[in-house]
Protein backbone atom coordinates (compact mmCIF):
# COMPACT_ATOMS: atom_id res chain seq x y z
CA UNK A 1 0.00 0.00 0.00
CA UNK A 2 2.74 2.31 0.92
CA UNK A 3 4.49 1.94 -2.47
CA UNK A 4 1.00 2.50 -4.52
CA UNK A 5 0.95 5.78 -2.40
CA UNK A 6 3.92 6.77 -3.16
CA UNK A 7 3.71 5.87 -7.39
CA UNK A 8 0.51 8.10 -7.01
CA UNK A 9 2.32 10.97 -5.22
CA UNK A 10 5.19 10.95 -8.13
CA UNK A 11 2.74 10.75 -10.90
CA UNK A 12 0.65 13.30 -9.24
CA UNK A 13 4.19 15.34 -8.97
CA UNK A 14 4.65 14.29 -12.77
CA UNK A 15 7.81 12.16 -12.39
CA UNK A 16 7.14 9.71 -14.94
CA UNK A 17 10.52 8.74 -15.41
CA UNK A 18 11.25 8.20 -12.01
CA UNK A 19 7.64 6.18 -11.09
CA UNK A 20 8.29 3.81 -14.00
CA UNK A 21 11.54 2.85 -12.62
CA UNK A 22 10.34 2.28 -8.92
CA UNK A 23 8.16 -0.22 -10.84
CA UNK A 24 10.74 -1.77 -12.48
CA UNK A 25 12.54 -2.21 -9.41
CA UNK A 26 9.83 -3.36 -7.78
CA UNK A 27 9.74 -6.22 -10.70
CA UNK A 28 13.07 -6.97 -10.37
CA UNK A 29 14.38 -8.79 -7.33
CA UNK A 30 17.92 -7.91 -8.01
CA UNK A 31 17.93 -4.41 -7.54
CA UNK A 32 16.76 -4.93 -4.02
CA UNK A 33 20.27 -5.76 -2.95
CA UNK A 34 21.11 -2.47 -4.02
CA UNK A 35 22.10 0.35 -1.19
CA UNK A 36 19.34 2.94 -0.80
CA UNK A 37 21.46 5.35 -2.24
CA UNK A 38 22.37 3.16 -5.46
CA UNK A 39 18.52 2.91 -5.92
CA UNK A 40 17.87 6.49 -5.54
CA UNK A 41 20.33 7.63 -8.26
CA UNK A 42 18.90 5.40 -10.40
CA UNK A 43 15.16 6.60 -10.32
CA UNK A 44 16.91 9.81 -10.35
CA UNK A 45 18.79 9.24 -13.84
CA UNK A 46 15.94 7.72 -15.03
CA UNK A 47 13.78 10.36 -14.43
CA UNK A 48 17.13 12.99 -16.23
CA UNK A 49 16.61 10.51 -19.24
CA UNK A 50 12.68 10.72 -19.27
CA UNK A 51 12.56 14.41 -19.50
CA UNK A 52 15.45 14.71 -21.80
CA UNK A 53 13.51 12.43 -24.38
CA UNK A 54 10.27 14.36 -23.62
CA UNK A 55 12.42 17.47 -24.23
CA UNK A 56 13.89 16.38 -27.59
CA UNK A 57 10.17 14.58 -28.68
CA UNK A 58 8.77 18.49 -28.39
CA UNK A 59 11.62 20.13 -30.33
CA UNK A 60 11.35 17.48 -33.18
CA UNK A 61 7.64 18.31 -33.21
CA UNK A 62 7.67 21.85 -33.50
CA UNK A 63 10.98 22.04 -35.78
CA UNK A 64 8.52 20.08 -38.42
CA UNK A 65 11.71 18.74 -40.42
CA UNK A 66 11.27 18.28 -44.13
CA UNK A 67 12.53 14.76 -43.94
CA UNK A 68 13.89 12.06 -40.91
CA UNK A 69 17.51 12.38 -41.27
CA UNK A 70 20.52 12.52 -38.79
CA UNK A 71 24.08 13.44 -38.80
CA UNK A 72 25.45 9.45 -38.49
CA UNK A 73 24.08 8.49 -41.70
CA UNK A 74 25.50 10.89 -44.00
CA UNK A 75 27.18 9.38 -46.84
CA UNK A 76 30.64 10.34 -47.36
CA UNK A 77 31.51 8.16 -50.19
CA UNK A 78 29.55 10.09 -53.21
CA UNK A 79 31.86 12.66 -54.60
CA UNK A 80 29.79 15.95 -53.84
CA UNK A 81 32.35 17.62 -51.88
CA UNK A 82 31.38 16.85 -48.15
CA UNK A 83 34.46 16.36 -45.69
CA UNK A 84 34.16 14.56 -42.75
CA UNK A 85 36.11 17.56 -40.31
CA UNK A 86 34.22 19.95 -41.74
CA UNK A 87 30.63 18.41 -40.94
CA UNK A 88 31.88 17.18 -37.43
CA UNK A 89 32.83 20.85 -36.26
CA UNK A 90 28.89 22.06 -37.98
CA UNK A 91 27.72 18.84 -35.99
CA UNK A 92 28.90 20.53 -32.87
CA UNK A 93 26.41 22.91 -33.21
CA UNK A 94 28.71 25.87 -31.83
CA UNK A 95 27.76 28.23 -34.81
CA UNK A 96 24.60 27.97 -33.77
CA UNK A 97 25.03 28.86 -30.29
CA UNK A 98 27.23 31.90 -31.79
CA UNK A 99 24.23 33.17 -34.14
CA UNK A 100 26.17 32.26 -36.81
CA UNK A 101 24.70 31.31 -40.30
CA UNK A 102 25.12 28.54 -42.55
CA UNK A 103 24.25 28.08 -46.62
CA UNK A 104 24.02 24.78 -48.43
CA UNK A 105 24.27 25.50 -52.09
CA UNK A 106 24.50 22.65 -54.81
CA UNK A 107 22.13 21.19 -57.95
CA UNK A 108 18.99 19.48 -57.44
CA UNK A 109 18.84 16.29 -55.51
CA UNK A 110 22.58 16.72 -54.23
CA UNK A 111 21.08 16.23 -50.31
CA UNK A 112 21.06 19.79 -49.33
CA UNK A 113 17.43 19.87 -47.66
CA UNK A 114 18.57 16.40 -46.32
CA UNK A 115 21.56 17.55 -44.80
CA UNK A 116 19.72 20.53 -43.65
CA UNK A 117 17.27 18.26 -41.43
CA UNK A 118 20.11 16.50 -40.19
CA UNK A 119 22.07 19.48 -38.82
CA UNK A 120 18.21 20.36 -37.72
CA UNK A 121 18.16 17.53 -35.83
CA UNK A 122 21.21 17.81 -34.03
CA UNK A 123 20.58 20.56 -32.75
CA UNK A 124 17.32 19.73 -31.40
CA UNK A 125 19.46 16.50 -29.91
CA UNK A 126 21.39 19.39 -28.39
CA UNK A 127 18.69 21.34 -26.60
CA UNK A 128 18.15 24.04 -29.40
CA UNK A 129 15.19 24.60 -30.85
CA UNK A 130 15.10 24.51 -34.51
CA UNK A 131 12.21 25.54 -37.10
CA UNK A 132 12.32 24.01 -40.88
CA UNK A 133 10.08 26.32 -43.55
CA UNK A 134 10.15 26.55 -46.89
CA UNK A 135 11.11 29.71 -48.43
CA UNK A 136 7.45 30.21 -49.99
CA UNK A 137 5.80 28.95 -46.93
CA UNK A 138 7.52 31.15 -45.31
CA UNK A 139 6.40 33.81 -47.65
CA UNK A 140 2.89 32.90 -47.02
CA UNK A 141 2.56 32.74 -43.32
CA UNK A 142 3.87 36.10 -43.59
CA UNK A 143 1.15 37.51 -45.88
CA UNK A 144 -1.55 35.95 -43.71
CA UNK A 145 -0.35 36.92 -40.48
CA UNK A 146 -0.27 40.33 -41.90
CA UNK A 147 -3.76 39.99 -42.97
CA UNK A 148 -5.26 38.05 -39.50
CA UNK A 149 -3.04 40.18 -36.81
CA UNK A 150 -0.81 37.89 -36.09
CA UNK A 151 2.45 39.12 -37.45
CA UNK A 152 4.02 40.71 -34.57
CA UNK A 153 3.39 37.16 -32.63
CA UNK A 154 5.30 35.26 -35.84
CA UNK A 155 8.16 37.21 -35.53
CA UNK A 156 8.71 36.68 -32.12
CA UNK A 157 8.57 33.04 -32.51
CA UNK A 158 11.16 33.49 -35.57
CA UNK A 159 13.25 35.59 -33.40
CA UNK A 160 13.09 33.33 -30.26
CA UNK A 161 13.81 30.14 -32.70
CA UNK A 162 17.48 29.04 -31.86
CA UNK A 163 18.16 27.58 -35.80
CA UNK A 164 15.76 28.40 -38.42
CA UNK A 165 15.77 26.53 -41.46
CA UNK A 166 14.55 28.21 -45.05
CA UNK A 167 15.01 25.57 -47.44
CA UNK A 168 13.94 26.36 -51.54
CA UNK A 169 15.93 30.00 -51.58
CA UNK A 170 15.55 31.49 -54.40
CA UNK A 171 13.42 29.35 -56.45
CA UNK A 172 11.30 32.09 -57.49
CA UNK A 173 11.48 36.02 -57.71
CA UNK A 174 9.83 38.07 -54.71
CA UNK A 175 7.56 40.81 -54.40
CA UNK A 176 8.05 44.03 -52.98
CA UNK A 177 6.56 42.74 -49.70
CA UNK A 178 8.28 39.80 -49.64
CA UNK A 179 11.53 41.44 -49.85
CA UNK A 180 10.70 43.98 -46.59
CA UNK A 181 9.59 41.36 -44.97
CA UNK A 182 12.35 38.56 -45.26
CA UNK A 183 14.52 41.73 -44.53
CA UNK A 184 12.51 42.00 -41.45
CA UNK A 185 13.32 38.73 -40.39
CA UNK A 186 17.22 38.34 -40.91
CA UNK A 187 17.33 41.92 -39.50
CA UNK A 188 15.26 40.80 -36.33
CA UNK A 189 17.62 36.92 -36.40
CA UNK A 190 20.94 38.67 -37.24
CA UNK A 191 23.73 38.39 -34.08
CA UNK A 192 20.77 36.29 -31.61
CA UNK A 193 19.79 33.52 -34.05
CA UNK A 194 21.06 31.26 -36.36
CA UNK A 195 19.48 30.67 -40.25
CA UNK A 196 19.97 28.02 -42.56
CA UNK A 197 19.64 28.37 -46.57
CA UNK A 198 19.00 25.90 -48.93
CA UNK A 199 19.85 26.92 -52.51
CA UNK A 200 19.49 25.61 -55.74
CA UNK A 201 20.95 28.99 -56.51
CA UNK A 202 25.00 30.16 -55.87
CA UNK A 203 25.12 32.62 -53.27
CA UNK A 204 26.56 35.04 -56.14
CA UNK A 205 23.18 35.11 -58.55
CA UNK A 206 21.23 35.75 -54.52
CA UNK A 207 21.43 39.95 -55.38
CA UNK A 208 19.24 39.31 -58.29
CA UNK A 209 17.08 36.73 -56.95
CA UNK A 210 15.74 39.46 -53.98
CA UNK A 211 15.83 42.01 -56.71
CA UNK A 212 16.17 45.19 -55.14
CA UNK A 213 19.71 46.60 -54.71
CA UNK A 214 19.15 48.61 -51.14
CA UNK A 215 16.94 45.33 -49.61
CA UNK A 216 19.14 43.13 -51.39
CA UNK A 217 22.76 44.46 -49.71
CA UNK A 218 21.10 44.69 -46.62
CA UNK A 219 19.62 41.33 -46.07
CA UNK A 220 22.99 39.64 -47.82
CA UNK A 221 25.27 41.49 -45.70
CA UNK A 222 23.41 40.13 -42.48
CA UNK A 223 23.01 36.31 -43.93
CA UNK A 224 26.35 36.09 -45.27
CA UNK A 225 29.20 38.10 -43.37
CA UNK A 226 30.91 35.33 -41.50
CA UNK A 227 28.58 32.23 -42.78
CA UNK A 228 29.39 28.69 -42.91
CA UNK A 229 29.10 27.66 -46.77
CA UNK A 230 28.53 23.64 -48.05
CA UNK A 231 28.66 24.23 -51.72
CA UNK A 232 28.00 20.73 -52.81
CA UNK A 233 28.40 18.85 -55.88
CA UNK A 234 28.44 16.19 -58.33
CA UNK A 235 25.25 13.90 -59.69
CA UNK A 236 22.13 13.59 -58.32
CA UNK A 237 22.16 11.20 -55.25
CA UNK A 238 18.25 10.29 -56.19
CA UNK A 239 19.42 9.60 -59.41
CA UNK A 240 22.65 7.43 -58.31
CA UNK A 241 19.85 5.79 -56.44
CA UNK A 242 18.06 5.08 -58.92
CA UNK A 243 20.29 3.77 -60.93
CA UNK A 244 21.96 1.64 -58.43
CA UNK A 245 18.78 -0.42 -58.01
CA UNK A 246 17.95 -0.81 -61.52
CA UNK A 247 21.20 -2.44 -62.11
CA UNK A 248 20.73 -4.76 -59.75
CA UNK A 249 16.64 -5.61 -60.63
CA UNK A 250 16.63 -8.90 -61.99
CA UNK A 251 13.44 -8.18 -63.99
Amino acid sequence: MLTHNTLDTLRQLKLTGMCDALEQQRAQPDTHDLAFEERLALLVDREVLHRENRRLERLLKAARLRVPACIEDIDYHHPRGLERSRMAGLASCDWIRQSLNLCITGPTGCGKTWLACALGNQACRQGLSVRYLRVPRLFEQLRIAHGDGSYARLMNQLLKTDLLILDDWGMQKVTAQQRQDLLEVIEDRHGRGSTLIASQLPTEHWHDYIGSATLADAILDRLLHGAHRLNLKGESLRKAKTQKTESVDPS
